[in-house]
């Protein structure tokens, strides 16, 4: 392709998952106990995005890549510290809750907004990334919705390869595998962009930090974080009955001279109930 692609990259912060989470109710709904004192890291999904697209903008000349967040500013700043150091990207920030509980419509309305809003943005080079799945917004279909709302058709879930065809085809085409079942991918072929593409985990290995890149990136990190705006997230009619921690079961018996016939019964008749 002989213009690049701009690759817009969608991820937000998460709470670092080795730390104790346990939701709590209030006022506005469930939210997280200590949710602003619990150290954060982006999305390990959306990092997948961003290295690929990365990756993808080094061997394609003219690219460039964009990673749109939507959290508290104290949150993205302190991420983008250790993230502007991986990899080169302008950031555009979204004030807003990074709460797991929002609703995927209303979080993907302002993650388009967002993207409709990047100065220069040439939507027929434009390529949407963002991961497959999130570790806070689960559920499976805010990148989908992000697509429909720009008006996306060419949409590819659970990718973990993409290869530009340019040699064949100097047309901006490329060739997705993407996860089915039984542990095979299916090999999919787009015309060229735009696209969205919903990353799972890839192959490609976290990359190295670079003070060289960290202090490229932060020049317009900081001004981005800055000028970002404080916006709502609305529940959407979203409405949590409850919020609390799986709890723990166990039912231990101690029995004496059971043959491995009966303790193999027993088991699979627990697992039949």
């Amino acid at each position: 392709m002989t213009n690049g692609y701009h690759i817009v990259v969608c991820g937000s912060v998460v709470p670092d998952p080795l730390q104790t989470l346990e939701p709590v109710s209030t006022p506005t709904g469930p939210a997280l106990k200590n949710e602003m004192m619990l150290p954060a890291v982006l999305d390990p999904w959306a990092a997948h995005a961003l290295y690929e697209a990365a990756n993808l903008a080094s061997k394609v000349a003219g690219s460039k890549v964009w990673l749109v967040s939507v959290g508290p500013k104290a949150k993205l700043q302190q991420v983008m510290m250790t993230i502007a150091q991986r990899v080169s990207f302008e950031l555009v920030p979204v004030d807003a809750s990074a709460s797991g509980f929002a609703d995927s419509h209303s979080t993907a309305a302002l993650l388009a907004e967002a993207i409709q809003s990047i100065p220069g943005l040439d939507r027929a080079r434009l390529l949407v990334f963002g991961g497959w799945e999130s570790a806070s917004r689960g559920a499976g279909a805010t990148m989908q919705l992000v697509g429909e709302r720009l008006g996306i058709l060419d949409q590819f879930q659970g990718v973990d390869q993409l290869r530009v065809l340019d040699d064949a085809q100097p047309d901006g085409s490329f060739e997705v595998l993407e996860r089915i079942e039984g542990g095979r991918h299916q090999v999919s072929v787009c015309a060229g962009p735009p696209a969205l593409l919903g990353w799972a985990t890839g192959n490609l290995p976290e990359p190295r930090n670079n003070p060289q890149i960290g202090m490229a990136n932060m020049r317009t990190v900081m001004p981005a974080l800055q000028k970002a705006k404080s916006l709502p997230l609305p529940a959407g009619g979203l409405h949590f009955l409850s919020a609390s921690p799986p709890k723990q079961q166990r039912q231990t018996r101690v029995v004496k001279d059971l043959s491995p016939a009966q303790i193999a019964q027993e088991i699979a008749e627990w697992i039949g109930k």
